[in-house]
Order: structure tokens, then sequence, then C-alpha cells
């Protein structure tokens, strides 16, 4: 029997703030990690909406996704299991709108914070994936695409 070939949806959010990235420090099985605030869509949500909930989650920003900055397809082998996976990510730039201080982060997130871009650039041996840094050249070199680009039928929210 063949077996169809699916690769793991994911969506990304690229935050600026007064010229510093919102970004995680994350445990991961190949150690301490850096990634954008990002997860996996959930079934009934659009990606849009699945990337605002995964901000909130992993930082405790309510996230407005304003533009598609791309959509990136990648496979990665993970070091510490040999486990290889192809991610479809779909990466939303927006507003950090509020912050709710008192809010638990997911589990495995240690932090959020924010860096600069070259912080960014000087740490890629950290990131959890090549996806971090080039989402956010992307976004540096304006790539913005409107979030109608990205259409949702209303039959994915149905039970």
């Amino acid at each position: 029997m063949d077996q169809r070939w699916k690769p793991s949806v994911t969506v990304a959010a690229v935050i600026e703030r007064d010229g510093r990235f919102l970004l995680v420090e994350e445990e991961t099985a190949d150690g301490l990690r850096l990634n954008n605030p990002a997860g996996h869509l959930d079934a009934g949500e659009s990606p849009a909406e699945g990337c605002a909930r995964e901000v909130l989650e992993e930082t405790a920003w309510t996230f407005r996704p304003t533009a598609l900055v791309g959509i990136y397809l990648a496979r990665f082998q993970r070091p510490a299991t040999a486990e290889d996976v192809t991610y479809l990510r779909f990466a939303f730039c927006g507003d950090a709108v509020q912050h709710h201080p008192a809010r638990k982060l997911d589990t495995g997130i240690v932090r959020a914070l924010w860096l600069t871009a070259d912080e960014i650039r000087a740490s890629t041996q950290r990131h959890r994936s090549p996806l971090v840094l080039r989402c956010l050249e992307d976004y540096l070199a304006g790539q913005r695409h409107p979030l109608a680009t990205v259409y949702t039928h209303p039959s994915v929210a149905q039970p």
C-alpha cells in the first residue's frame, strides 16, 4: 500500500517593535534553541488564526497579523533523534498588541525575548531551523502579501 507524503503545517510570526524582534527560547530534543513564535496549525483554524494563537501561547502577547511574509517548505533531520520531517510554514508579520505578563508560557518555552536583527544573525547556531533567519530577512527586504492570499474556506471551521 502506498503512503501519501504529508508535510507538517506550521505557522510563525515575525513581530518587530522598536527595532527588535520577538523570539522564543525553547527546550528541544537538540537543546535550548531560538525560534520565531511558531507551532502547528490546529484543526478548525485558519493559518492567521493559528499564528495568533501560537504567539499568545508562547509569548503571552496578543498578536494581530497584518500580512503574509511568505510560505516556506523545508526538510529537517533532527540530530538528537534522526527524525526526518518536512515543514510547510506560513509566516505572518503583524503587531504585538497587548502583553499578558501573568499568563503562563507553553510547555518547553523558557522565555520570550526581543532581539535586534544583528543579534538574531549572530546566533544562527542556536536557531531551531534555518527558517528563523530566512523569515526575518524576507521581512526586512519588505516582502509582504495580503492576508487574503491565504484563503480558508468556511468548511474548515465546521465540526
